[in-house]
């Protein structure tokens, strides 16, 4: 099984002007993500806005934080899952479970010999 990223983004503001009834909708629909991956998922977390950002960067040996995100974006990054999965198609079908305000974006992770 290869493993795959799921990044969550969504409109700044969408959440917090969602009436009750549409962020009920999507805890839903995220719980039964979690059902139907089950063991296949790895890991997942909601994150904090991008005001609580930190970017670090290394320039000429020293080590520069700069408060708030890399770069400026249109979506703001809210969250990812980890999965395992047998391909693409399989990871697509279970993101057609997630809340259909989100744009999601998948990833491949790449093994690198010597690290576990």
């Amino acid at each position: 099984m290869k493993k795959y990223l799921i990044l969550i983004a969504y409109e700044p503001g969408a959440w917090g002007s969602a009436p009750p009834e549409v962020q009920e909708q999507a805890h839903r629909e995220h719980l039964e993500f979690h059902r139907v991956v089950g063991p296949n998922l790895l890991s997942g977390e909601a994150l904090s806005g991008p005001e609580t950002a930190t970017t670090v960067r290394r320039d000429e040996g020293r080590t520069v934080l700069t408060d708030g995100p890399f770069a400026e974006a249109a979506e703001h990054l809210g969250g990812f899952y980890l999965v395992q999965a047998d391909d693409l198609d399989q990871v697509v079908g279970w993101c057609e479970l997630l809340p259909v305000f989100y744009s999601l974006e998948v990833r491949p992770c790449v093994q690198i010999d010597g690290f576990d």
